[in-house]
């Protein structure tokens, strides 16, 4: 329906610059309509929030290019989307990102505001290829690291534990340690 925005549920993984990245197969019509018209927003919520407005969320708003994934993107998105490997393995899949214009966080109720995109770009990186070293460093099952987080799987659930302030590679992974113990 040409002009209508066309809603979809996806997964995704960040990169290096904190922009979503997606997996998406040339004949899926969000692909199609994305190639039309690049512009797209993403909701981002807690699944297991039982009350969505009371819940932090936010919508990030942009536009969504295709990008020739690095063994490194590639690797980080199969370990946060292990069932990608086969659909790669189609040949039909590619790897397109999200660059925010704007981002819209709500923190809960009448708790929001705006981060522009000049500040998301701001945001502290951590280049993949370090990640990847940390990661061999650790020897551990952790999904992913950069400079204000580490994502593990425990108990068969995703979870997310935020350092205490913006790390350095080295702080990265001494804090790691500590976390898995």
């Amino acid at each position: 329906m040409p002009g209508y925005p066309f809603a979809t549920a996806l997964p995704f993984v960040p990169d290096e610059t904190h922009c979503p990245v997606f997996l998406l197969s040339g004949l899926a019509e969000h692909t199609k309509n994305l190639l039309e018209n690049p512009k797209a927003s993403l909701l981002v919520t807690d699944p297991d929030q039982p009350r969505v407005l009371e819940s932090p969320r936010m919508t990030v708003v942009g536009d969504v290019r295709r990008v020739d994934a690095t063994p490194a993107l590639r690797g980080r998105y199969v370990r946060y989307q292990p069932d990608a490997e086969q659909y790669l393995e189609l040949g039909d899949f590619a790897f397109y990102r999200l660059v925010p214009k704007r981002v819209r966080y709500i923190g809960g109720f009448a708790q929001m505001g705006w981060l522009e995109e000049e500040e998301w770009g701001k945001a502290e990186v951590l280049a993949l290829e370090v990640e990847e070293a940390l990661l061999q460093a650790l020897g551990a099952d952790v999904l992913g690291l950069d400079r204000y987080g580490i994502d593990l799987v425990r108990h068969g659930r995703r979870e997310r534990v935020a350092y205490q302030g913006v790390m350095s590679p080295e702080s990265i992974l001494a804090e790691a340690k500590r976390l898995l113990g």
